[in-house]
């Protein structure tokens, strides 16, 4: 049986086609350009097409190379699948669990960690802080077991243990005439520049802040904002202001930043435990019973 071009091979060709750069591909990889060269001359040779057409200055797909992409991309994702559910499948079922979550609710994390390490017989939680997208893409390769997730939730999950974080206050630089005021409304920031990510889903709290601030004043820093006491940095530099959780006003101290209450109405994130519901397990169903009792009882 043809066992076709190795999986390297394929891996190499795609990290090209994606910087447009045999020097950079290479150095994502660890290896040395003339390696990653020859690594996608091996696959032109197997497959008998030229996928990229080379100039001494520059880098191109070729047809061959824009109408293969697809398919590399697909068989990279696939095998990565196949080895996280083999993984999966060959751990033990007394195993310990692995949860994804954001760094604002890094304390309720813990508190579910504590939890299930003195159950009856104790369960291992390996805590992976993590943004959306890094989360989103941990779940769907098997990577982790579940992750605290900000709505909205993706369709194809699973989700219980919803809750709430009121984002009740905006963080200003420490001295700013804001920084006295009793309480803001989103109308009063209209010379100031908001801090705001890139994607805002539709009826989230972003998309609703975005939306009481008006565009003129949105400074998209990142796509996602899920690291609030990071972005700090960026309004004591007076990059621009920051509508904070709860969570990180009464978590974090700081001499440069003054957090002021925000008068937005019912502006807040909401949370849940989300997971793939055809990998439900013991220990799964151990982390969310354990999430619930955490958050009934706090």
């Amino acid at each position: 049986m043809d066992s076709g071009p190795p999986l390297r091979d394929i891996g190499c060709f795609t990290l090209v086609a994606r910087h447009l750069s045999f020097s950079r591909a290479a150095a994502e990889l660890g290896v040395s350009q003339p390696a990653a060269s020859q690594a996608v001359g091996r696959l032109e040779r197997t497959l008998g097409v030229r996928l990229f057409e080379r100039t001494s200055r520059e880098v191109h797909l070729s047809p061959a190379g824009k109408a293969l992409l697809p398919y590399a991309e697909a068989l990279l994702e696939s095998a990565a699948a196949f080895s996280a559910e083999a993984r999966r499948l060959a751990a033990p079922e007394g195993a310990g669990v692995r949860l994804a979550y954001p760094p604002p609710v890094g304390g309720l994390a813990a508190r579910i960690a504590r939890r299930m390490a003195r159950l009856d017989p104790p369960a291992e939680v390996e805590l992976c802080p993590a943004g959306r997208a890094a989360a989103l893409a941990a779940l769907a390769a098997g990577e982790v077991t579940a992750a605290v997730l900000a709505a909205p939730f993706p369709r194809e999950l699973t989700t219980a243990a919803r809750f709430h974080v009121p984002v009740g206050h905006l963080a200003v630089p420490a001295g700013d005439p804001l920084a006295g005021l009793p309480r803001v409304q989103p109308e009063r920031l209209a010379r100031h520049r908001v801090l705001l990510p890139r994607e805002r889903p539709p009826g989230g709290m972003w998309a609703r802040l975005a939306a009481r601030v008006g565009p003129h004043r949105q400074h998209v820093v990142a796509d996602e904002i899920d690291d609030f006491a990071a972005a700090l940095d960026l309004v004591a530099a007076g990059v621009g202001l920051l509508p904070t959780p709860s969570l990180v006003v009464t978590s974090v101290r700081r001499d440069d930043v003054a957090f002021v209450p925000l008068d937005a109405g019912d502006l807040r994130l909401t949370y849940a435990l989300a997971w793939r519901g055809e990998r439900l397990s013991a220990g799964l169903m151990a982390l969310v019973r354990t999430a619930q009792e955490c958050l009934w009882t706090r």
